[in-house]
């Protein structure tokens, strides 16, 4: 394993993360987690060498803190740093001192390395300092309880430079990879949080699984390359050819993808990339912003829905459509989506597991959006391109 300057903490993270947000999931929308297989694969990251373990409040509905709490027993919490967040998704129901108490009890430890304000934009930056969540939060540093504060991200870059401004960070979560280079924080943000000395943690490195499986012209400039690199390595490596970050958070559901990835750490480095696989990267992501309609990155804020609807699938499906250009595939995908629930009584409320047809435009959805997709609007017009086949090129330019 590679390890990295944690910003200005005096501290070496491990080139690759831990995300906790993706575990081996007990039911079919992901919403739960299996305990023993995912405490097995967290402690086989950390035996290869991942010291900086992420997870939230809400992550698999309270499953994943409790996951970690006891992967990190019999040693394992003394050889990594965790990270946990304060939901402010839920600040209006959920006190800060409680929600902090329940988190230390289901980690099991004494204090968390990393506490993050999670999700800030605008709304809820102004609603953190309406709450006094500062003060709390350095209140609970003084206390012990927690060792360093910091915040995940997802508005717009000048948000983000006032959020940064606001109060001596010492570090932030950005989603960021080569395709989002120019939205939510942007390289601009990137560069400007590290200015300041401010440790940069990235979510998101392979857009929700998106990088990982790119459609045939992406394979072929890969392969025209003479470069011999998975997908997912050509992502990961990306980021870690950038000095400003610290670690790159994978949300790993398996000992393969463990495995994998940690690979690919043993061979990142500052400045690795040649000016060929840059080029290559540029290319690629040229590629795919024509093809991506929704850029939904299936982290299941919005799940689950009142109507039942599966959004993540839904859109998964019309992203897949428009990536595609076998007939046969595009059949698979048309069935697929006719396999959904077109009716509330053939929902599967423990599984969501409706058609886009159901949204009633209630708004729940896009108001917890961390790429604020306007939900509704999105999946009419995937019910129009898969259930009534309407042309993609009438709804999207």
């Amino acid at each position: 394993m590679k390890y990295r300057k944690m910003g200005s903490l005096g501290w070496q993270v491990s080139a690759l993360g831990f995300g906790c947000m993706r575990l081996p999931p007990r039911t079919i929308n992901r919403l739960r987690a299996k305990t023993d297989e995912s405490i097995r694969i967290i402690r086989h990251g950390i035996d290869l060498g991942i010291n900086y373990l992420d997870t939230g409040y809400p992550y698999h509905l309270g499953d994943s803190e409790k996951i970690l709490g006891k992967a990190l027993k019999e040693g394992y919490r003394e050889k990594v740093k965790i990270a946990t967040k304060f939901p402010m998704m839920l600040s209006s129901i959920v006190k800060f001192d409680p929600c902090l108490k329940t988190q230390l009890e289901r980690l099991k430890v004494d204090y968390i390395d990393m506490y993050l304000f999670h999700g800030l934009n605008r709304n809820s930056f102004e609603k953190a300092k309406r709450l006094n969540l500062f003060e709390k939060m350095e209140k609970a540093k003084d206390e012990g309880l927690i060792k360093h504060i910091g915040f995940s991200f997802h508005d717009t870059l000048p948000v983000f430079k006032e959020i940064i401004d606001y109060y001596p960070w010492e570090m932030t979560q950005i989603q960021y990879n080569y395709m989002d280079t120019a939205i939510q924080a942007t390289t601009e943000g990137l560069k400007y949080a590290h200015s300041k000395g401010i440790a940069i943690v990235v979510m998101e490195p392979l857009k929700g699984g998106k990088l990982a499986n790119p459609p045939q012209e992406v394979l072929n400039i890969m392969k025209s390359s003479g470069i011999k690199r998975t997908p997912v390595d050509w992502a990961l490596q990306f980021l870690w050819n950038r000095p400003e970050i610290a670690t790159v958070l994978s949300g790993m559901g398996s000992q393969k993808m463990v495995d994998e990835n940690c690979a690919s750490a043993d061979l990142s480095g500052i400045n690795s990339l040649t000016k060929t696989e840059n080029e290559v990267l540029t290319k690629v992501a040229e590629t795919y912003r024509k093809k991506i309609l929704v850029p939904c990155t299936a982290c299941n804020y919005c799940m689950p829905c009142p109507q039942g609807v599966d959004i993540p699938g839904n859109f998964a499906l019309l992203n897949h459509r428009s990536i595609e250009t076998s007939r046969i595939w595009r059949f698979m995908i048309g069935r697929n989506y006719s396999k959904l629930a077109k009716s509330s009584d053939k929902v599967d409320r423990d599984n969501p597991n409706g058609n886009a047809s159901l949204c009633d435009s209630c708004g729940k959805c896009a108001d917890n959006c961390p790429q604020q997709i306007n939900i509704p609007v999105e999946l009419e017009k995937t019910h129009a391109i898969l259930g009534r086949r309407k042309k993609i090129s009438d709804y999207y330019s």
